[in-house]
């Protein structure tokens, strides 16, 4: 926090890109529904919780993923990498949390408020269940999350410089920043298909909002959860897989 106020002025660009960025992508949500009363099943109210259940999301993993993410390469470049497998903590937790990003932190806080206006525009009752099973799915949702851009930053240790790689997960948000259902139909049912079961990042946001909001297949949410898993495993020894790779700067 002491760095980002050490240049405040770039602290609060950077937060207000962020809220410009949410006006676009509420005055996207209000111009569709102007149109239409409804959206591939999602009346407004329940996109407006998709919209806040993606925002939040984003929140988190920029604010504590993303810069680590893709600073990792500069670590290996620099020959930083050294001192942080020097020391004797996980490699995996060191690199993953070496920065918190605060400038995208009030976007946990705005996503949050979306999705309590639209709870009270839903008239919503409150459900614990439904509560618990949103904290874990919303979870789950992260963990997936955390394993791509995991998987993804390992590449740098075979390419240095692997901006085109991690440009795959801006095609992650993309695909997480709209409801599933919007893919069932014509050509899109073969993606709907691919990242919804073998790569399944379309079920990060969808899921979590869908239980709180719609029904829900119990299929989903036990994918949701048993993939996160899987994907946190499978990126874990692929991280390590690359750090048994890695040559040190002294090498």
């Amino acid at each position: 926090m002491a760095s980002e106020l050490a240049f405040r002025w770039n602290f609060l660009m950077k937060i207000a890109l962020e809220l410009l960025w949410l006006v676009i992508l509420l005055t996207f949500y209000k111009t569709l529904f102007a149109k239409t009363s409804i959206i591939s099943g999602w009346t407004e109210g329940e996109y407006l919780f998709f919209v806040g259940c993606y925002y939040t999301l984003e929140g988190v993993i920029e604010s504590l993923f993303l810069e680590n993410a893709t600073e990792f390469a500069e670590l290996i470049r620099k020959g930083d990498l050294d001192f942080y497998l020097l020391k004797p903590v996980d490699e995996q937790f060191l690199v993953s949390f070496r920065k918190f990003d605060w400038s995208t932190a009030p976007k946990i806080l705005i996503g949050g408020g979306l999705m309590g206006i639209a709870l009270f525009q839903l008239d919503w009752v409150f459900d614990p269940l439904k509560v618990v099973g949103f904290v874990f799915l919303f979870s789950g949702g992260v963990a997936l999350s955390y394993g791509f851009l995991l998987a993804l930053a390992s590449t740098s240790v075979w390419l240095v410089r692997n901006q085109s790689l991690l440009e795959l997960w801006w095609l992650f948000t993309t695909l997480m920043r709209y409801p599933r259902e919007i893919y069932q139909s014509g050509w899109a049912w073969s993606l709907w298909v691919f990242f919804s079961l073998v790569v399944p990042a379309m079920l990060v946001v969808s899921i979590p909002s869908e239980i709180m909001v719609r029904s829900l297949d119990p299929f989903w949410s036990f994918w949701v959860i048993a993939s996160s898993l899987l994907v946190l495993w499978a990126s874990r020894r692929f991280f390590q897989l690359a750090i048994r790779s890695y040559r040190s700067a002294s090498s």
